[in-house]
Formats: C-alpha cells, structure tokens, sequence
C-alpha cells in the first residue's frame, strides 16, 4: 500500500491533467483520477508492467475514454424517447429557476430565432409537448422538430451569452 500511495503522490498531477484534457471538467477529472487508482489495487498485480508510465497513461486514456462513451450513450437514449429526459444543463429551459433577467433575456433571444425553431422551441418547452406531438400540429418530421429544438437551444445559448457579455 504504501508503493501505491508513492505512486499517487508521483503521477497525481499527470493523469490529472491527462484526465482533464479529455474530459473538459474539473470534477469528471477528479473523480477519474480516483478510479484510475482505485483499479491500480487490481490491476497491478495481474499484469507484468515495464514501464509503468505509459502503461498509467494508457490505462488512464481508455478510463476517459469510456467514461466519454457512456455519457454520449446516455444523452443519445435521452434523445431517442419520445419524451426526452435532458442531463442537468438540458433540462427544460421554462423549469429551470431562472432570475427574472435571465428569464428577460432568454425571452428576448427566444424572439431573434427563425420562426420554425421559435415555434418549437414554444410548444416543446411552454407547452410540453413532445416531439411527435409537435410534428403533427406543424406538418414536419420529428427528427425535423429535434433538429428545430436542438438548434433553436444552441442559438438562445449562445444569444444570451452574447448578450450577457455586453452587459458584464
């Protein structure tokens, strides 16, 4: 136990940075860093290991690997339903608490989207309505009214960052 302790307090910061590198998030990091050498107690003494670093950094990759993959298989079944369950940065916008001006706010960008995607966006979040239910009152393919509410998020997003950037 104490080599492994010797060997957290050597390659912290590597797979740290390594982790982060892949994972764009300073908590996803951490923890699989954690789990990293938590798999190390099993791990090590199955296999016969050379040059540990890389072996470590090998290791590591795939770990960040794998949890990239699981999250994109959990956000495409999440967009698969017919009533999409969102991750914690998309749930439905109209539910979130936001302030009142950044409520302000994201009605005014709601307002700048092109009519289809507004009117998507509206039925979907106000209305709660479904993809399915959606196509049909407009007459368009569900994957059209995703792509329509997909796209129409990503515009309010980036038109509120916009404009909340004026203002800081």
């Amino acid at each position: 136990m104490k080599d492994l302790g010797d060997l957290y307090n050597r390659y912290i910061e590597l797979q740290y940075g390594l982790c982060f590198k892949y994972l764009k998030d300073r908590a996803l990091a951490e923890d699989a860093v954690m789990s990293i050498f938590e798999e190390l107690v099993d791990k090590l003494p199955k296999y016969k290991v050379e040059n540990f670093r890389s072996w470590l950094y090998t290791l590591s990759k795939n770990h960040c690997l794998m949890v990239l993959r699981t999250q994109q298989k959990q956000l495409k079944k999440a967009t698969n339903e017919e009533n999409v369950m969102y991750s914690e940065d998309e749930m439905h916008l109209i539910d979130k608490e936001l302030e009142e001006e950044e409520f302000l706010l994201m009605e005014a960008c709601i307002d700048t989207l092109p009519e289809l995607q507004k009117t998507c966006i509206k039925h979907h979040y106000y209305d709660k309505k479904s993809y399915k239910e959606i196509a049909e009152i407009l007459g368009e393919e569900k994957d059209k009214v995703r792509s329509y509410i997909q796209n129409g998020r990503r515009n309010i997003k980036n038109c509120m960052k916009k404009k909340s950037e004026k203002f800081s």
